[in-house]
């Protein structure tokens, strides 16, 4: 703990999470990388007592507010892709911790940057995400793959997608430990995986959920809004997309309406000029000024 503290005082760059400045004024052009040291650097900081607050204030920290986190990797029963919003990404992160974890960072190797007008790409194709387990023993978990990070590009310079892809996991376990298990059964159990795919079964049942709870977000957003039951709030979030669904939206109706008074114009002119001695009302409405019994038959 004494530890963490003298880091936290000699980073220039720390402000803490629940200050109302956490929010850095110190501009990130061009290093993304450094961003990935500053998160690792904040999870370290991380005590059993931190909250819902400090986990909010931490994805503020480095994730845009509509950003969104996604997870590809390979199980027994398949390939599973889990994709959740801003809203769902600070329980994740947490989740891993309360599945027995005791530290997170990640190790980039040899990333590739691309720079856009609005955002800069972070592409690391040897990226390492590395877990901490005391529980059943001591292990320590790597999982290799692909990160991809979009950032933007501006002074805070936040997350606006994370995309991490697995490929394998190592699992490894001190030898000294290993030396020092005598009962058969123990070295059994030790010589099983503790994670599948270097996720613990804690944050995969928290991924299934998020398949859930990602639809329902406008739900508990409209009951938090309006103080809704939550059959009003899905009554009346069904019937605003069935008016979306059978109703054209608004901005789509004046541009039809306008061709077609201007095709009914162009008409009515052209009847006007091919048949410019007809005296009925419509084109007589439509002729320039002049005089009123004026004919070209009448000028031969």
């Amino acid at each position: 703990m004494i530890h963490k503290c003298s880091m936290a005082s000699a980073d220039p760059f720390y402000s803490s999470p629940f200050s109302p400045y956490f929010r850095r004024h110190t501009p990130y052009f061009g290093q993304p990388d450094y961003r990935i040291y500053e998160l690792n650097k904040r999870l370290q900081q991380r005590t059993e007592e931190s909250d819902n607050l400090w986990w909010d204030a931490f994805v503020t920290e480095f994730f845009e507010d509509d950003a969104t986190l996604t997870l590809t990797f390979c199980l027994e029963d398949g390939p599973k892709r889990y994709t959740i919003g801003r809203t769902l990404i600070p329980r994740y992160f947490r989740s891993i911790f309360e599945g027995g974890v005791t530290d997170l960072y990640f190790n980039l190797k040899h990333p590739k940057e691309s720079f856009h007008n609005t955002t800069i790409t972070l592409d690391c194709d040897q990226s390492t995400m590395v877990t901490h387990h005391g529980k059943p023993m001591f292990t320590k978990v790597c999982t290799e793959g692909r990160l991809i990070l979009e950032f933007t590009f501006d002074d805070l310079m936040r997350i606006k997608s994370w995309h991490f892809a697995t490929r394998q996991h190592r699992e490894l376990i001190p030898r000294s430990v290993i030396a020092m298990q005598q009962d058969p059964a123990m070295l059994e159990q030790l010589s099983k995986n503790i994670t599948r795919q270097g996720l613990t079964n804690f944050t995969l049942n928290y991924l299934r959920l998020c398949v859930i709870l990602e639809p329902m977000q406008e739900l508990m957003s409209r009951h938090k809004a309006y103080s809704l039951s939550p059959r009003d709030c899905l009554k009346t979030t069904l019937f605003q997309k069935w008016q979306r669904m059978v109703a054209p939206p608004e901005t789509q109706r004046p541009p039809s309406k306008r061709r077609k008074r201007k095709s009914s114009t162009g008409g009515a002119g052209a009847g006007a000029i091919g048949n410019p001695t007809s005296n009925g009302p419509g084109p007589k409405k439509k002729m320039s000024p002049g005089p009123q019994n004026f004919s070209l038959a009448s000028q031969k």
